[in-house]
């Protein structure tokens, strides 16, 4: 059996440009892509903290240490500058593979400044 796993998660960054007229995808400082792992043209779901929006694009390199995130085109409509959003990337993977497999996640400041990474999400508390 496949199955759709988390690939990798870029947790709470700041969303720089909303940019209208830019083609559409998600510009993404070259460095956290780079550290998680997701690559340039790949589809990429991003949850919008503030708004609730969620929506598909695909990621864009933007200038390394730059800390842009840059959500373009029509999906400019679902983020504005400031909101914190959760950028992820999904992958196929068999089920046998599944023991030994890892997300890369990364988490930043409001700087988007990579604050840690990690493999796995601590349990949640009650």
């Amino acid at each position: 059996m496949q199955l759709t796993v988390l690939k990798a998660k870029i947790h709470r960054a700041s969303v720089t440009h909303a940019e209208l007229h830019y083609e559409g995808s998600c510009a993404i400082d070259g460095r956290l892509l780079d550290l998680s792992g997701i690559r340039e043209y790949e589809q990429v779901h991003i949850y919008n903290i503030n708004n609730g929006e969620r929506f598909v694009t695909y990621a864009i390199r933007a200038e390394e240490g730059s800390g842009i995130i840059s959500v373009n085109g029509a999906a400019a409509h679902k983020a504005s500058p400031g909101d914190l959003v959760i950028i992820c990337a999904y992958g196929t993977l068999d089920e046998a593979k599944m023991a030994e497999f890892k997300p890369k996640l990364v988490y930043v400041d409001r700087q988007n400044r990579l604050t840690h990474t990690n493999d796995s999400i601590p349990a949640q508390a009650a």
